[in-house]
Protein backbone atom coordinates (compact mmCIF):
# COMPACT_ATOMS: atom_id res chain seq x y z
CA UNK A 1 0.00 0.00 0.00
CA UNK A 2 1.46 3.41 -1.06
CA UNK A 3 0.38 7.04 -0.17
CA UNK A 4 -0.22 9.71 -2.45
CA UNK A 5 -0.74 13.74 -2.42
CA UNK A 6 -2.09 14.48 -5.36
CA UNK A 7 -3.58 17.93 -7.09
CA UNK A 8 -6.55 17.77 -9.31
CA UNK A 9 -7.23 17.35 -11.90
CA UNK A 10 -5.81 14.05 -12.33
CA UNK A 11 -4.57 11.79 -15.46
CA UNK A 12 -4.89 8.26 -16.87
CA UNK A 13 -1.36 7.48 -16.12
CA UNK A 14 -1.46 8.64 -12.31
CA UNK A 15 -4.76 6.46 -12.19
CA UNK A 16 -2.57 3.24 -13.53
CA UNK A 17 -0.68 3.71 -10.57
CA UNK A 18 -3.16 3.45 -7.89
CA UNK A 19 -4.05 -0.07 -6.61
CA UNK A 20 -6.25 -1.03 -3.43
CA UNK A 21 -5.37 0.32 -0.16
CA UNK A 22 -3.66 3.39 -1.38
CA UNK A 23 -4.09 6.39 0.75
CA UNK A 24 -5.19 9.38 -0.83
CA UNK A 25 -5.03 13.18 0.11
CA UNK A 26 -6.52 14.83 -2.79
CA UNK A 27 -5.77 18.85 -2.90
CA UNK A 28 -7.74 20.73 -5.05
CA UNK A 29 -11.42 20.34 -6.80
CA UNK A 30 -13.75 17.72 -5.44
CA UNK A 31 -17.27 18.50 -7.01
CA UNK A 32 -20.16 16.99 -5.44
CA UNK A 33 -23.40 15.09 -6.24
CA UNK A 34 -25.77 12.72 -5.03
CA UNK A 35 -28.60 10.68 -7.33
CA UNK A 36 -30.70 14.11 -7.80
CA UNK A 37 -27.62 15.96 -8.77
CA UNK A 38 -26.93 12.73 -11.03
CA UNK A 39 -30.31 12.19 -12.85
CA UNK A 40 -29.81 16.38 -13.78
CA UNK A 41 -26.52 15.74 -15.21
CA UNK A 42 -27.70 12.35 -17.09
CA UNK A 43 -30.64 14.38 -18.71
CA UNK A 44 -28.38 17.19 -19.66
CA UNK A 45 -26.10 14.70 -21.28
CA UNK A 46 -29.35 12.96 -23.03
CA UNK A 47 -30.21 16.41 -24.33
CA UNK A 48 -26.51 17.61 -25.80
CA UNK A 49 -26.67 20.63 -23.24
CA UNK A 50 -23.14 21.47 -21.69
CA UNK A 51 -22.27 20.61 -17.94
CA UNK A 52 -22.11 22.72 -15.14
CA UNK A 53 -17.75 21.76 -14.40
CA UNK A 54 -15.29 19.93 -16.69
CA UNK A 55 -15.37 16.23 -15.84
CA UNK A 56 -11.90 15.16 -17.46
CA UNK A 57 -9.78 14.16 -14.61
CA UNK A 58 -11.51 14.81 -11.53
CA UNK A 59 -13.36 13.44 -8.66
CA UNK A 60 -16.72 13.38 -7.54
CA UNK A 61 -17.49 13.36 -3.46
CA UNK A 62 -21.11 11.32 -2.73
CA UNK A 63 -22.08 13.81 -0.31
CA UNK A 64 -24.72 15.81 1.01
CA UNK A 65 -23.35 18.03 3.51
CA UNK A 66 -24.92 19.93 7.19
CA UNK A 67 -25.46 23.48 7.03
CA UNK A 68 -22.18 25.32 8.15
CA UNK A 69 -21.46 27.02 11.54
CA UNK A 70 -20.65 30.57 11.40
CA UNK A 71 -17.20 31.66 10.16
CA UNK A 72 -16.68 27.91 8.24
CA UNK A 73 -17.13 26.58 4.51
CA UNK A 74 -19.42 23.84 5.40
CA UNK A 75 -21.00 21.34 7.87
CA UNK A 76 -20.34 17.83 8.78
CA UNK A 77 -19.04 16.20 5.18
CA UNK A 78 -19.27 12.53 5.29
CA UNK A 79 -20.09 10.35 2.51
CA UNK A 80 -23.03 9.01 1.94
CA UNK A 81 -23.49 5.29 0.52
CA UNK A 82 -22.64 4.39 -3.12
CA UNK A 83 -24.46 2.11 -4.64
CA UNK A 84 -27.51 5.26 -5.29
CA UNK A 85 -25.18 6.49 -7.55
CA UNK A 86 -24.29 3.15 -9.57
CA UNK A 87 -26.71 3.93 -12.51
CA UNK A 88 -25.20 6.86 -13.23
CA UNK A 89 -21.57 6.52 -12.86
CA UNK A 90 -20.70 4.30 -16.17
CA UNK A 91 -21.48 7.67 -17.97
CA UNK A 92 -19.89 9.88 -16.28
CA UNK A 93 -16.65 7.71 -16.28
CA UNK A 94 -16.84 7.35 -19.79
CA UNK A 95 -16.84 11.16 -20.27
CA UNK A 96 -13.69 11.78 -17.80
CA UNK A 97 -14.58 11.50 -14.26
CA UNK A 98 -11.24 9.56 -12.63
CA UNK A 99 -12.92 8.96 -9.04
CA UNK A 100 -15.70 9.00 -6.74
CA UNK A 101 -16.23 8.93 -3.61
CA UNK A 102 -18.57 7.30 -1.08
CA UNK A 103 -18.97 4.42 1.14
CA UNK A 104 -20.00 1.00 0.69
CA UNK A 105 -19.55 -1.30 -2.53
CA UNK A 106 -19.83 -0.87 -5.94
CA UNK A 107 -21.88 -2.73 -8.45
CA UNK A 108 -20.42 -5.12 -10.93
CA UNK A 109 -21.25 -2.79 -14.13
CA UNK A 110 -19.07 0.02 -12.32
CA UNK A 111 -15.79 -1.95 -11.25
CA UNK A 112 -15.97 -2.71 -15.39
CA UNK A 113 -16.37 0.91 -16.21
CA UNK A 114 -13.47 1.74 -14.01
CA UNK A 115 -11.21 -0.92 -16.09
CA UNK A 116 -12.47 0.57 -19.12
CA UNK A 117 -12.05 4.21 -18.58
CA UNK A 118 -9.18 4.58 -16.45
CA UNK A 119 -10.92 5.35 -13.37
CA UNK A 120 -11.38 4.48 -8.97
CA UNK A 121 -13.45 4.54 -6.43
CA UNK A 122 -12.39 5.88 -2.64
CA UNK A 123 -14.11 5.23 0.16
CA UNK A 124 -14.13 8.18 2.85
CA UNK A 125 -14.54 7.18 6.42
CA UNK A 126 -18.27 6.93 7.04
CA UNK A 127 -19.45 8.31 10.56
CA UNK A 128 -16.41 10.74 10.60
CA UNK A 129 -18.00 13.47 8.66
CA UNK A 130 -16.91 16.91 10.96
CA UNK A 131 -13.50 15.67 10.94
CA UNK A 132 -13.73 15.03 6.93
CA UNK A 133 -14.72 18.86 6.66
CA UNK A 134 -11.37 20.43 8.41
CA UNK A 135 -10.28 18.96 5.08
CA UNK A 136 -12.54 21.70 2.93
CA UNK A 137 -11.66 25.19 2.33
CA UNK A 138 -14.20 26.31 0.26
CA UNK A 139 -17.86 25.11 -0.40
CA UNK A 140 -19.78 26.84 -3.45
CA UNK A 141 -22.60 25.83 -5.30
CA UNK A 142 -22.18 25.49 -8.74
CA UNK A 143 -25.58 23.89 -9.97
CA UNK A 144 -29.06 22.97 -8.71
CA UNK A 145 -29.21 25.38 -5.45
CA UNK A 146 -33.10 24.00 -5.42
CA UNK A 147 -31.49 20.95 -4.35
CA UNK A 148 -30.43 22.11 -1.15
CA UNK A 149 -27.35 20.04 0.57
CA UNK A 150 -27.77 17.99 -2.15
CA UNK A 151 -26.64 20.73 -5.01
CA UNK A 152 -23.62 20.05 -6.62
CA UNK A 153 -21.25 21.81 -4.94
CA UNK A 154 -17.40 22.25 -5.79
CA UNK A 155 -14.95 21.99 -2.81
CA UNK A 156 -11.42 23.45 -2.81
CA UNK A 157 -9.46 20.85 -0.48
CA UNK A 158 -7.00 20.16 0.79
CA UNK A 159 -5.45 16.93 1.73
CA UNK A 160 -8.75 15.16 1.89
CA UNK A 161 -8.34 11.66 2.82
CA UNK A 162 -9.86 8.82 1.09
CA UNK A 163 -8.68 5.14 0.19
CA UNK A 164 -8.54 3.25 -3.03
CA UNK A 165 -11.26 0.35 -2.84
CA UNK A 166 -12.01 -0.56 -6.53
CA UNK A 167 -8.51 -0.02 -8.96
CA UNK A 168 -8.57 -0.58 -12.96
CA UNK A 169 -7.12 -3.77 -12.83
CA UNK A 170 -10.15 -5.55 -10.76
CA UNK A 171 -9.00 -5.31 -7.39
CA UNK A 172 -11.80 -5.09 -4.54
CA UNK A 173 -10.28 -4.32 -1.26
CA UNK A 174 -13.89 -4.93 0.35
CA UNK A 175 -13.42 -8.23 -1.10
CA UNK A 176 -9.67 -8.40 -0.33
CA UNK A 177 -10.57 -7.75 3.18
CA UNK A 178 -13.18 -10.83 3.24
CA UNK A 179 -10.67 -13.07 2.20
CA UNK A 180 -8.01 -12.37 5.13
CA UNK A 181 -10.96 -12.54 7.29
CA UNK A 182 -11.95 -16.26 6.31
CA UNK A 183 -8.38 -17.39 6.09
CA UNK A 184 -8.00 -16.02 9.60
CA UNK A 185 -11.12 -17.86 10.92
CA UNK A 186 -10.85 -21.24 9.16
CA UNK A 187 -6.80 -20.90 10.18
CA UNK A 188 -8.48 -21.16 13.62
CA UNK A 189 -6.75 -17.96 14.92
CA UNK A 190 -9.94 -16.43 16.00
Amino acid sequence: MAEYCIETPVTDEFIEKLRVGDYLYITGNLYTGRDSAHKKLIELIKKGKGLPFDLKGQFIYYVGSTPPRPGKPIGSAGPTTSYRMDLYASKLYSLGIKGTIGKGCRSKEVKESLKKYKAVYLAAIGGVGALISKSIEKAEIIAYPELGPEAIYRLKVKDFPSIVINDIYGGDLYEEGKRQYKNIFTKGLM
